[in-house]
Protein backbone atom coordinates (compact mmCIF):
# COMPACT_ATOMS: atom_id res chain seq x y z
CA UNK A 1 0.00 0.00 0.00
CA UNK A 2 1.56 3.14 -1.08
CA UNK A 3 1.70 6.23 1.17
CA UNK A 4 1.49 9.69 0.28
CA UNK A 5 4.36 11.90 1.56
CA UNK A 6 4.31 15.47 2.12
CA UNK A 7 6.66 18.08 2.28
CA UNK A 8 7.66 21.66 0.98
CA UNK A 9 7.97 22.53 -2.32
CA UNK A 10 11.04 24.86 -3.30
CA UNK A 11 8.75 27.96 -3.43
CA UNK A 12 7.69 27.22 -0.15
CA UNK A 13 11.15 27.42 1.12
CA UNK A 14 12.18 29.84 -0.94
CA UNK A 15 9.28 32.04 0.65
CA UNK A 16 9.92 31.24 4.19
CA UNK A 17 14.05 32.07 3.76
CA UNK A 18 12.49 35.39 2.49
CA UNK A 19 10.21 36.38 5.08
CA UNK A 20 13.06 35.68 7.57
CA UNK A 21 15.65 37.54 5.84
CA UNK A 22 13.21 40.56 6.01
CA UNK A 23 12.43 39.77 9.59
CA UNK A 24 16.38 39.47 10.60
CA UNK A 25 16.72 43.18 8.36
CA UNK A 26 13.86 44.85 10.16
CA UNK A 27 15.79 44.21 13.30
CA UNK A 28 18.96 44.60 12.32
CA UNK A 29 18.05 48.26 11.10
CA UNK A 30 15.85 48.80 14.09
CA UNK A 31 18.86 48.07 16.56
CA UNK A 32 20.91 50.60 14.45
CA UNK A 33 17.98 53.47 14.40
CA UNK A 34 18.44 52.90 18.28
CA UNK A 35 22.47 53.48 18.37
CA UNK A 36 21.84 56.36 16.09
CA UNK A 37 19.98 57.77 18.58
CA UNK A 38 21.79 56.86 21.16
CA UNK A 39 24.80 58.53 19.43
CA UNK A 40 22.33 61.85 18.80
CA UNK A 41 21.62 61.81 22.80
CA UNK A 42 25.46 61.73 23.81
CA UNK A 43 26.26 64.54 21.22
CA UNK A 44 22.99 66.46 22.87
CA UNK A 45 24.98 65.86 26.20
CA UNK A 46 27.78 67.83 25.36
CA UNK A 47 26.37 70.18 24.00
CA UNK A 48 24.00 71.34 26.48
CA UNK A 49 26.45 71.43 29.22
CA UNK A 50 28.21 73.47 27.31
CA UNK A 51 25.57 75.75 26.85
CA UNK A 52 24.87 75.38 30.76
CA UNK A 53 27.89 76.90 31.22
CA UNK A 54 27.48 80.07 29.11
CA UNK A 55 24.12 80.55 29.69
CA UNK A 56 24.53 80.76 33.35
CA UNK A 57 28.02 83.16 32.93
CA UNK A 58 25.43 85.37 30.75
CA UNK A 59 22.68 85.64 33.78
CA UNK A 60 25.71 85.81 36.66
CA UNK A 61 28.66 87.09 35.23
CA UNK A 62 30.24 83.94 36.73
CA UNK A 63 30.80 79.66 36.44
CA UNK A 64 28.61 77.96 38.13
CA UNK A 65 30.39 75.93 40.69
CA UNK A 66 32.90 78.57 40.93
CA UNK A 67 30.03 81.32 41.67
CA UNK A 68 31.13 83.11 44.94
CA UNK A 69 28.27 84.87 45.21
CA UNK A 70 25.85 81.46 44.40
CA UNK A 71 23.63 81.88 47.69
CA UNK A 72 22.68 85.48 46.73
CA UNK A 73 22.17 84.45 42.82
CA UNK A 74 20.46 81.20 43.34
CA UNK A 75 18.34 80.40 45.96
CA UNK A 76 19.32 77.98 47.93
CA UNK A 77 22.48 77.46 46.48
CA UNK A 78 25.56 75.82 48.05
CA UNK A 79 29.25 77.55 47.71
CA UNK A 80 32.42 75.51 47.01
CA UNK A 81 35.29 75.95 48.66
CA UNK A 82 38.71 76.52 47.92
CA UNK A 83 39.25 79.34 44.90
CA UNK A 84 36.24 80.33 43.93
CA UNK A 85 35.59 82.94 42.02
CA UNK A 86 39.09 82.55 40.14
CA UNK A 87 37.30 81.83 37.17
CA UNK A 88 37.61 77.60 36.77
CA UNK A 89 35.84 74.92 37.70
CA UNK A 90 38.03 73.65 39.97
CA UNK A 91 37.50 69.76 40.80
CA UNK A 92 37.55 65.91 38.82
CA UNK A 93 34.98 66.26 36.51
CA UNK A 94 33.10 63.26 37.74
CA UNK A 95 33.66 64.49 41.61
CA UNK A 96 31.56 63.05 44.71
CA UNK A 97 32.88 65.60 46.93
CA UNK A 98 29.81 67.99 47.94
CA UNK A 99 31.82 71.09 48.42
CA UNK A 100 33.97 70.72 45.19
CA UNK A 101 33.15 73.34 42.27
CA UNK A 102 32.92 70.60 39.52
CA UNK A 103 30.04 68.93 41.66
CA UNK A 104 28.45 71.99 42.71
CA UNK A 105 28.11 72.97 39.13
CA UNK A 106 25.00 71.03 38.32
CA UNK A 107 23.27 71.82 41.83
CA UNK A 108 23.69 76.16 40.23
CA UNK A 109 23.09 75.46 37.27
CA UNK A 110 19.88 73.55 38.15
CA UNK A 111 18.55 75.63 40.92
CA UNK A 112 19.12 78.46 38.13
CA UNK A 113 16.65 76.99 35.77
CA UNK A 114 19.39 76.53 33.22
CA UNK A 115 19.26 72.95 33.52
CA UNK A 116 16.91 70.26 35.15
CA UNK A 117 17.44 68.18 37.38
CA UNK A 118 17.92 66.39 41.36
CA UNK A 119 19.48 70.20 43.63
CA UNK A 120 19.98 67.72 46.61
CA UNK A 121 23.63 67.46 46.32
CA UNK A 122 23.01 64.44 49.45
CA UNK A 123 21.02 62.41 46.84
CA UNK A 124 23.65 60.28 45.92
CA UNK A 125 21.49 59.00 43.19
CA UNK A 126 19.68 61.62 41.57
CA UNK A 127 22.13 64.37 41.99
CA UNK A 128 25.09 62.84 39.70
CA UNK A 129 24.22 63.43 36.02
CA UNK A 130 23.62 60.90 33.44
CA UNK A 131 23.81 59.75 29.99
CA UNK A 132 21.83 57.74 27.60
CA UNK A 133 23.64 55.14 28.54
CA UNK A 134 23.79 55.24 32.31
CA UNK A 135 27.45 56.75 32.17
CA UNK A 136 28.34 59.71 34.90
CA UNK A 137 28.96 63.12 32.70
CA UNK A 138 30.42 66.25 34.49
CA UNK A 139 32.91 69.41 33.49
CA UNK A 140 36.27 70.93 34.95
CA UNK A 141 38.12 73.31 33.70
CA UNK A 142 41.44 72.84 36.68
CA UNK A 143 44.82 71.95 34.91
CA UNK A 144 45.63 69.92 37.57
CA UNK A 145 42.08 67.95 37.03
CA UNK A 146 42.49 67.12 33.00
CA UNK A 147 41.55 63.43 32.48
CA UNK A 148 43.36 62.73 28.81
CA UNK A 149 47.09 63.93 28.33
CA UNK A 150 46.86 66.97 25.66
CA UNK A 151 43.60 67.62 25.90
CA UNK A 152 42.52 71.27 25.99
CA UNK A 153 39.78 73.85 26.23
CA UNK A 154 38.78 76.40 28.16
CA UNK A 155 36.11 73.76 29.60
CA UNK A 156 36.53 69.94 29.58
CA UNK A 157 32.97 68.36 29.16
CA UNK A 158 32.94 64.62 30.30
CA UNK A 159 31.00 61.81 29.74
CA UNK A 160 31.79 58.24 30.31
CA UNK A 161 30.03 54.39 30.04
CA UNK A 162 30.58 54.40 26.22
CA UNK A 163 31.16 52.07 23.98
CA UNK A 164 33.98 52.22 21.69
CA UNK A 165 31.68 52.44 18.44
CA UNK A 166 29.30 55.33 19.83
CA UNK A 167 32.89 56.65 21.08
CA UNK A 168 34.27 56.77 17.44
CA UNK A 169 30.80 58.31 15.98
CA UNK A 170 30.67 60.40 18.69
CA UNK A 171 33.98 61.76 17.51
CA UNK A 172 33.16 61.51 13.92
CA UNK A 173 29.73 63.68 14.74
CA UNK A 174 31.91 66.22 16.57
CA UNK A 175 35.23 66.42 15.70
CA UNK A 176 38.11 65.07 13.59
CA UNK A 177 36.89 61.32 13.74
CA UNK A 178 39.90 60.35 15.26
CA UNK A 179 39.73 59.81 19.33
CA UNK A 180 43.18 60.26 19.99
CA UNK A 181 43.45 63.83 18.28
CA UNK A 182 41.52 66.93 18.36
CA UNK A 183 38.70 68.37 20.74
CA UNK A 184 37.22 65.14 21.66
CA UNK A 185 39.26 62.16 22.73
CA UNK A 186 38.25 58.59 24.41
CA UNK A 187 40.54 57.04 27.14
CA UNK A 188 39.57 53.72 29.40
CA UNK A 189 38.42 55.02 32.31
CA UNK A 190 40.84 56.17 34.98
CA UNK A 191 41.11 57.90 38.80
CA UNK A 192 44.21 59.71 36.98
CA UNK A 193 45.15 61.38 34.09
CA UNK A 194 45.53 58.82 30.71
CA UNK A 195 46.57 58.81 27.60
CA UNK A 196 43.79 58.89 25.00
CA UNK A 197 43.37 55.53 23.15
CA UNK A 198 43.44 55.98 18.81
CA UNK A 199 41.85 52.62 18.55
CA UNK A 200 39.00 52.10 20.65
CA UNK A 201 37.74 49.07 20.79
CA UNK A 202 33.75 48.50 19.72
CA UNK A 203 32.59 46.57 23.13
CA UNK A 204 35.16 48.38 25.45
CA UNK A 205 33.45 51.29 27.60
CA UNK A 206 35.48 54.56 27.47
CA UNK A 207 34.87 57.96 29.24
CA UNK A 208 35.40 60.40 26.18
CA UNK A 209 35.86 64.12 26.80
CA UNK A 210 35.76 67.14 24.68
CA UNK A 211 37.24 70.59 25.15
CA UNK A 212 35.17 73.81 24.38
Amino acid sequence: MKRNQSGFTLIEIAIVLVIIGLLLGGVLKGQELINSAKVKNLASDFKNIALFIYSYQDKYHALPGDDALATSHVTSAVTATGSIGDGKIDGKWDSTTSTNESFLFWQHVRLSGIAAGVTDITDTVGYPPRNTTGGRMGVTNSVTDLPINNLKGAYIICSTGIVGKFAKQLDVALDDGNPATGTVMAAIPSSSVVAAEPSPDDNTLYTVCQGV
